[in-house]
């Protein structure tokens, strides 16, 4: 014992300025690590006889989210695509909460329909709503389109939420106080409205939709807030952050596997799911947003968009066209 304590002793002090480079190297990233993480929502507020509904709550930060509403007591639906994945994602929040209350219900957001028939069914079987979080979305995908012909990503990320968000604003106000909660990105400070092709027929590129699509994102959060000025209920949109997701799943698709995990070390520095959905979590439950409406959120905070998301004339345009689009006009 004496003989290896001796042998530790003449490692640390043959190689002390290694040792501690190595130790402030690590103190440094650990350090690096938790700025990355972001704010926390450290509201206790429970949602006992409240109701929530998320959409895209199977995975990432939609999971997390649903997972939290659930700890706190809500009533929590579901809405996705993948109802088999949606069923594990439930089952798995049920255990881990302790809450039973937690439904699923299938919405497909490319499809305009589904959309319609998920809010029929949740007018029908459910007596109030308080919280709606449109949560799902699809980022940097192929020029494909939706089953009603819209460019995709414009139509999962703003068509197909501006469609369920009015179709369940009844409900939203019958059970004031409210929220609504539109996750969009950061991705939206380069982002412009293309009015005159807004499928981007013309010049399609993936992250140019994607941009237009959250941009549109927090038009549609400053104009929704407009409308509903005085009635109870409150709007806020928000960047989760950067996230280690299946959402960017088709962000390098042509990727070899060896390039991939060259990669990994990137998703170090990248927000978890539970990380990125705490603004998501602030901006539907903190108490000292209650009668703020109509912001634009970062880290828990409120924060400024870019001078494009705060054009009130192409904000209105905006909704004009959606309604076009998905027939409320």
């Amino acid at each position: 014992m004496q003989n290896y304590a001796e042998a530790i002793k003449d490692f640390v002090e043959k190689h002390a300025t290694g040792l501690t480079v190595a130790v402030v190297a690590g103190a440094g990233v650990l350090a690096l690590r938790r700025w990355l993480a972001g704010g926390v929502c450290r509201s206790k507020v429970r949602l006992d006889g409240k109701t929530v509904l998320i959409t895209g709550a199977n995975t990432g930060i939609g999971k997390e989210t649903a997972m939290d509403m659930a700890k706190r007591g809500a009533r929590v639906i579901l809405a996705c695509r993948d109802m088999t994945r949606a069923r594990i994602a439930a089952d798995e929040i049920r255990q881990q909460s302790g809450n039973g209350n937690v439904v699923v219900k299938k919405l497909d957001l490319s499809s305009l329909q589904s959309v319609r028939d998920l809010a029929k069914d949740v007018q029908e079987s459910e007596t109030r709503l308080d919280i709606l979080i449109n949560n799902a979305g699809i980022m940097m995908c192929p020029k494909w389109k939706t089953e009603d012909g819209f460019e995709m990503q414009f139509g999962v990320n703003h068509l197909g939420h501006f469609l369920l968000t009015n179709c369940l604003l009844d409900l939203l106000k019958k059970s004031t106080p409210s929220r609504v909660v539109i996750v969009s990105s950061l991705a939206h400070e380069k982002g412009r409205m293309e009015f005159d092709d807004i499928n981007l027929d013309k010049d399609y590129h993936r992250m140019k939709s994607y941009r237009q699509s959250k941009l549109a994102n927090v038009l549609f959060c400053r104009e929704l807030a407009s409308r509903l000025k005085d009635t109870g209920v409150t709007v806020y949109s928000l960047h989760p952050g950067v996230i280690c997701t299946e959402l960017g799943r088709h962000m390098f698709p042509t990727l070899a596997l060896w390039q991939k995990i060259l990669l990994r070390p990137i998703t170090l520095f990248m927000k978890t799911p539970r990380e990125g959905a705490q603004t998501t979590i602030y901006c539907a439950v903190d108490e000292s947003q209650a009668d703020v409406s109509g912001l634009y959120y970062s880290d828990c905070a409120p924060k400024s968009p870019a001078p494009n998301a705060l054009d009130d004339e192409a904000a209105k345009k905006l909704w004009d066209i959606s309604a076009s689009m998905v027939g409320l006009a």
